[in-house]
């Protein structure tokens, strides 16, 4: 009897593992995912700005060669300064590297004299940039239908493919968010920390912005990628923006942008990030210039 209650038991055990396992490997609901996956990315929105970082960035119009420079984006007194340390894919020379170093040294200096309501003023346009980021973020369970498409690999990160199309009948809440109506959109999304490991999207029919004055059209593409930088925080790898566009009907404001992101540092490092001196914090040459 005591060995038959001991079989049953096991038996018990190993169907509960294999009901388990069936069911973490099924899709999960799509909604459910992308609602939790917008709560971690607002937790990577609020923390972001504690971090200095290094971005390269690579920016075209009309098909012409990409303009390259690189900067080390520096957190001084409550929001960010963008020192240039390379252009065209090369460092800067001594004396305007000096000149930059200068320049972060002045900026520093004007922040510490501010009132509190100049301080205010700067920290508050800072702020508006990034409530209208976050305000997209927040519209995004809102703007799509999801479905979950499949499951891949991304390196080592096992992660759930997930598809929006736009919603009969969303209407955006801000300006910005009017793209999302026109738009298809992918998430990569990172199966046990639900991150964004890696996001594209796609404008499918022409959105007017300021009455008819701007207008983004079809082919418009976005792609983000991000990696983890520090227990529970993702923040930008890579971003990717083709934009095909008119202004006031006529004007073709078609563009391409690269930006790449690297050297993540936890509050604000060393202005003296290019001078081989000792530095805490701060990006190594080939690192702030992206010439690694």
């Amino acid at each position: 009897m005591l060995f038959s209650a001991a079989a049953m038991y096991k038996r018990f055990l190993a169907g509960l593992t294999i009901a388990c396992s069936a069911l973490a490997g099924s899709p999960p609901d799509a909604h459910e995912l992308m609602a939790r996956a917008v709560k971690v990315a607002e937790g990577n929105w609020t923390e972001a700005p504690n971090y200095s970082f290094v971005r390269a960035d690579a920016k075209s119009k009309h098909g012409s060669q990409p303009v390259k420079t690189v900067y080390e984006v520096l957190i001084i007194e409550g929001s960010p300064y963008q020192k240039t340390v390379a252009e065209d894919g090369h460092p800067l020379s001594a004396l305007r590297a000096h000149e930059e170093e200068q320049k972060v040294h002045r900026e520093r200096a004007n922040r510490e004299r501010e009132s509190a309501h100049e301080r205010r003023r700067r920290i508050e346009k800072y702020t508006e940039d990034r409530n209208r980021d976050h305000a997209m973020l927040t519209e995004l369970c809102d703007a799509f239908d999801y479905t979950v498409t499949g499951e891949q690999q991304i390196g080592e990160n096992s992660v759930w493919l997930l598809e929006g199309k736009p919603k009969r009948g969303y209407v955006a809440k801000t300006r910005e968010a009017k793209v999302l109506s026109g738009m298809n959109v992918e998430f990569w999304i990172e199966k046990t920390s639900y991150q964004w490991v890696h996001v594209e999207a796609e404008v499918m029919h022409s959105i007017s912005f300021y009455g008819a004055i701007a207008k983004v059209g079809p082919g418009t593409k976005f792609v983000l990628e991000q990696e983890q930088v520090a227990p529970n925080l993702w923040l930008p790898k890579r971003f990717s923006m083709q934009v095909k566009a008119s202004a006031l009907g006529f004007i073709n404001e078609d563009s391409v942008q690269d930006e790449t992101y690297s050297n993540y540092r936890l509050g604000t490092p060393s202005v003296n990030a290019l001078s081989g001196g000792m530095r805490t914090g701060g990006a190594s040459e080939k690192e702030a210039t992206g010439l690694q």
